[in-house]
């Protein structure tokens, strides 16, 4: 249970990157919502592994870089899912805002994302 706690705390962390760079992206750049959303995610994946690097999951025994290339994996693929799934609400339903599309992809892509953290990338070898 602590682990999820963590891994909640890890999102909402990521959720308020991404939500405060798609903000800025959009109001301060000619961006489109489909470029800054990307940029946003990134930067967004980035803060999540270093949160859960050190404060969610147990040390794995594996390597910086084979860690980081397993999350980097399972953060690509909940990635194409949550931006799939906001760019298909948006392509959907014009009338939608970015963020609520953003809010609503990136639920979708919590769960996928939680298991996959804890059961390919960080568990014990």
């Amino acid at each position: 249970m602590r682990k999820l706690i963590r891994f909640a705390i890890a999102g909402g962390i990521g959720f308020l990157v991404d939500a405060g760079i798609l903000s800025a992206l959009l109001h301060l750049t000619p961006l489109g919502p489909f470029l800054a959303r990307l940029l946003a995610i990134a930067s967004a994946m980035a803060a999540t592994w270093a949160f859960n690097r050190s404060f969610t999951f147990d040390r794995t025994g594996r390597s910086l870089a084979a860690e980081g290339f397993r999350y980097g994996s399972v953060g690509v693929t909940a990635a194409l899912v949550n931006y799939g799934l906001y760019s298909a609400l948006l392509l959907s339903l014009p009338a939608l805002q970015p963020l609520a599309a953003m809010v609503i992809a990136s639920i979708a892509s919590m769960i996928f994302s939680f298991f996959g953290y804890s059961r390919f990338v960080f568990r014990a070898e």
